[in-house]
Order: C-alpha cells, then structure tokens, then sequence
C-alpha cells in the first residue's frame, strides 16, 4: 500500500515522515540520513550562529541531495531578544536565590552575576537560509510573516509553520505557508507559541483532537507532531485527515542522534508518565523528562526569566550535570511518546521501520472490513 502523499509531492520526498528540528539533538549526519531515507531531515538553527548554521546547511548538502529543512524559532522575545537588563530586581534576586540552592546541593560556588540577553542572531539566521536556499524553511514557537514567506517563495523554498491551535492555523495559511504543522499536547520539547500562556492553556490540544480540527480548517496539507513514534501513530493521523507526521523522540534516540549517550540511555529507560510540561528550563512551556532540577525549582514556587534568559542563568548548573553524565540534574527534552522508544537504531532503520508498520496498520484495517 503506498504511503505517498500530496504531501510527499510538495516535498519532494519519498515517505510522509518528517524529523524535528531538535536543537542539541540533530546535525547534518541525522538530516542527511532521514531525506536519504526518504523522509524530510530537519536542521535545527535554534540558537545556532549563522555562520555555524551556514556551515551546517553546506555540510547538509555534502552527505544527500534530497530535499532537507532548516528551522528557526519566532518567539517574540527572541526577534528581537529580551533585554535582561529590564528585568524588574525582585524577579531576579528570586531566580537566583532559588538557582543558588540548586547549586549548594550540587556543590557548586554560590553565583551573584546578573542574567544576559540572549544573541540576536535570528534575522541573520533567516538570512543564511536564504541565501542557502534552503529547500524547506520551518518554522516554530511563532509565525513567519508574509514576507518572509514571499522572499522564500521567490527562491523557491517551501515554507512550513508549525502551530498549537486552528486559529495559528488560519493565521500562518493567511501569510501563505505551503503546510502546517499541528503539535499536539504530547508533543517533546516547547509548546509552538508566539506568547507566553499560563499553565492551563499551555498544556494544550491532544493530537487525536487537535489534528482534524486543524484538517478542517485549512486547505494547505497538514502534518502532525506529538506522541508519534511508530507506523501506527503515522497511520492514525492519515486517518485523521493529515498529510504526515512529523517525528521528534524517535529521531533522537538514534545513531546519528547528536544526543550524548548519557541522555539517550535515559530516554531509553524512561516511561511516558515521566514527563511534564514546565516553565523552569527556558522560561517557556516545554515538556521533559521529570527530574530533580525540575522538581525542587517547581518546589520553591520561584518566577523565571524570559526565553532563554532563563537558561543562560543557569548554565553554570546544566553543564556540570551534563559533564557529570547526571540526567537527574539535567533536563530533558522528550514527548509521551518516549514510552515506544526501547532501542538505538539508525535514523534510516527508523523511517524503513515507520514505513513498514503503517503499511501494515493500514492493510488490517482494509481487511478488517
């Protein structure tokens, strides 16, 4: 049965299965590997300079000459960066006294250095792409604007958005998207907002719900994200009414994941009610792995800081317990969907397995009939 969708046809690619854009977990060796596969490998430019993500994207193109994506972030306090220096006194001297007990159980000297403004580096960013031209530009955690979707169109880029609500949806097939992402609830990593929400709104649409009402609100092909693992996720959300999946977890515990071994080991050895969505690690809503960072900051009750401010702050913490191989210290990123992950393949193995089980998840139910 083929699994070949108008998706695939846009794309250019051969499987309806895209891999996230992971940042700390994806280079050009796992990109190249998916679209090698058949699949659409996706380059992370979270945080990346652009001249390392220009060296990213030609390295990219080295190892495949299928269809690739990079992505970047358009949160609203990244483009341009909060600025640290705004940040009212009281809400820092509380993130600091609660990260200054973090680093008192871990050993580590007491801090007094005020928080930093992230690098602002997206629109340069935006501009490598371009001038790279980027098969496929992606975005997420905000809306690409109509004219950065002209200028990608007029080279002939595909532009693809993710969102967490039909009114995103709406919004970004209104500036021209070629496709949508819906991420839904069980989703790894952060939610895909622009702004800030409070703890109940960020927790969200689940897939099953949120990708049809998606379907239905657009014309342009939907892809869905969250709690996808396996062929028979990619087969539920084609019944849905999505044109493909877009797969995080499942890419990252893979060979060519750019994961440390420590991380994948615990991602192996963890179930689907571990995770949680908190504020804590970056100042957005994002789901991880519970831990003990994460439990004795939510402990305190302390504010955070803005996006990426926050983890700036507490870099001194996340590095020792990444040089300690401690993931109880070290948060991390996963969907619900790490309780379906129990093996370290490679990335091409993964998009044959996914291709393999839904084909079969589709003939029972055409049999069953």
């Amino acid at each position: 049965m083929s699994l070949r969708t108008a998706l695939c046809g846009l794309l250019g690619i051969e499987y309806p299965i895209l891999q996230a854009g992971m940042a700390g977990a994806a280079g050009p060796e796992l990109v190249a590997a998916v679209s090698n596969a058949g699949g659409l490998g996706i380059l992370p430019g979270l945080n990346v300079a652009p001249d390392t993500l220009r060296a990213h994207i030609q390295k990219t193109r080295t190892l495949t000459d299928k269809p690739f994506a990079v992505n970047l972030w358009l949160h609203a306090d990244m483009w341009p960066p909060a600025d640290a220096s705004r940040i009212p006194a009281e809400t820092v001297a509380a993130v600091r006294t609660t990260l200054n007990g973090l680093r008192a159980r871990l050993g580590l000297p007491p801090s007094t250095a005020a928080p930093t403004s992230s690098p602002d580096i997206v629109g340069a960013a935006f501009e490598v792409i371009l001038e790279e031209r980027a098969p496929v530009f992606t975005t997420a955690v905000g809306e690409p604007s109509s004219d950065m979707v002209r200028r990608c169109h007029e080279r002939g880029m595909k532009v693809i958005a993710m969102v967490n609500t039909t009114r995103q949806a709406r919004v970004v097939e209104g500036v021209g998207v070629d496709a949508i992402v819906a991420q839904g609830s069980e989703a790894g990593g952060h939610r895909s907002l622009s702004i800030k929400p409070d703890r109940v709104a960020a927790e969200g649409i689940g897939t099953l719900a949120l990708v049809p009402q998606v379907v239905d609100a657009v014309s342009v092909p939907v892809i869905a994200a969250g709690g996808i693992a396996d062929g028979r996720g990619l087969a539920a959300v084609l019944a849905l009414g999505a044109q493909g999946a877009q797969i995080g977890t499942r890419f990252v515990v893979t060979r060519e994941g750019t994961a440390a071994e420590f991380r994948k080991k615990a991602l192996l050895e963890a179930e689907s009610d571990q995770t949680a969505l908190t504020d804590v690690v970056t100042g957005l809503w994002a789901r991880y792995v519970r831990n003990r960072y994460i439990e004795e900051y939510e402990k305190t009750g302390a504010p955070v800081l803005p996006v990426h401010v926050q983890t700036r702050f507490a870099q001194d913490i996340l590095d020792y317990a990444a040089r300690q191989h401690d993931p109880t210290w070290l948060p991390l990123a996963t969907g619900q969907s790490v309780g379906l992950v129990h093996d370290l393949p490679g990335a091409a193995e993964v998009v044959e397995r996914i291709v393999r089980e839904a084909r079969a998840a589709l003939a029972r139910l055409t049999t069953s009939r």
